[in-house]
């Protein structure tokens, strides 16, 4: 079970076997790597769905495994074309995930992969950027020139970038850090880092062309992948407002708008979160929610039917199909810049 969706096991993966299972996803969100936020958006779960779901079927018709067995409607497994209306079950092949034992920060990945024979979720997030957006945590790690840009210092508007980048970070820790190559290699276990890096490679390519047709800037996102019998599979779910950052006409669309009216609005919560992730860094503590001060406050009632326009118009313009009931794209954008 995650934050935004939970999980179903129907048939669990085994040492030399996938099993079978599902996505269930709710209308839950998170930020900050908090969790469960106090409130939900309506229409979220069935946007990322129906989304992940258009994606793993282009993927897998250009020849990119993937876990995904299509989305359930009448407890049925059926393509993404056969429903009328919003899914929010998503059928998906299992592989295993060891336990990931770890003595305060320090993590055990010989004990993972010894457990995880050669059928497991590999322990990484390959993420890839097409531009630094306002917000980006490249931003804090890394200068402008290194990426060939001509800048001293980040500017305070997005910044595309010459050649999409791929960095890996980690999975399970409970503070994700972003990792060297070779840190990345060690931890992909058998699987190879630079065949992880074609992959994401790849399905940035899609994801970025999809978005383009309908009028989207792709900007950013990230992929998980599970290792079976020697082939690199995409996991989890893949170009969704969640897990990808689009923007339209320069305004942000994905979880960022959320993020960012967090930071305006509740900066005593979010300066709470950083300097409790700080100190559980400094004091060896896995946990740093168990360091936090504050609690976050919920949404008003306006942000959250804004976001769910977000989601669901969005949506709508990625597929290229009124699924949902929203308003067009551009009403959507506008009452999001607004807030």
């Amino acid at each position: 079970m995650t934050s935004v969706k939970d999980f179903r096991v129907e048939e669990p993966a085994t040492a030399d076997g996938l099993g079978r299972g599902a996505f269930v996803f709710t209308d839950d969100y998170s930020v900050f790597d908090w969790g469960k936020m106090p409130d939900s958006i309506p229409n979220k779960g069935a946007s990322l769905c129906a989304m992940g779901a258009a994606n793993f079927e282009r993927l897998e018709a250009e020849g990119v495994p993937t876990h995904y067995r299509g989305v359930v409607s009448g407890g049925e497994v059926v393509p993404l074309s056969a429903v009328a209306t919003p899914p929010r079950e998503m059928a998906i092949e299992l592989t295993q995930v060891p336990d990931l034992p770890h003595d305060g920060r320090e993590y055990d990945y010989e004990a993972f992969h010894a457990a995880a024979a050669e059928n497991y979720l590999i322990p990484l997030e390959i993420v890839f950027r097409n531009t630094v957006p306002v917000g980006s945590s490249l931003r804090g790690r890394a200068d402008p020139d290194e990426f060939g840009l001509e800048h001293d210092t980040w500017p305070d508007e997005p910044v595309d970038l010459p050649e999409p980048v791929v960095e890996f970070s980690t999975k399970f820790e409970e503070s994700d850090r972003y990792l060297s190559r070779a840190e990345a290699d060690d931890i992909a276990g058998r699987a190879d880092v630079e065949d992880l890096e074609a992959v994401a490679r790849r399905v940035n390519d899609l994801v970025t062309e999809t978005a383009a047709e309908a009028g989207l800037k792709h900007e950013d996102g990230k992929i998980e992948c599970c290792y079976f019998d020697g082939e690199i599979r995409v996991a989890d779910v893949v170009g969704t407002f969640d897990e990808n950052r689009f923007s339209h006409g320069g305004q942000q669309l994905s979880k960022e708008v959320v993020r960012q009216y967090h930071k305006r609005t509740q900066p005593e919560w979010v300066e709470a979160v950083e300097a409790a992730k700080a100190a559980a860094k400094e004091r060896d503590v896995a946990d740093w929610r168990t360091l936090c001060e504050r609690e976050p406050e919920p949404l008003a009632d306006h942000v959250v039917d804004a976001v769910r326009d977000m989601y669901s118009a969005g949506a709508n313009a990625y597929l290229d199909r009124e699924l949902f009931d929203a308003p067009p794209l551009s009403a959507a954008v506008e009452t999001v810049r607004e807030l």
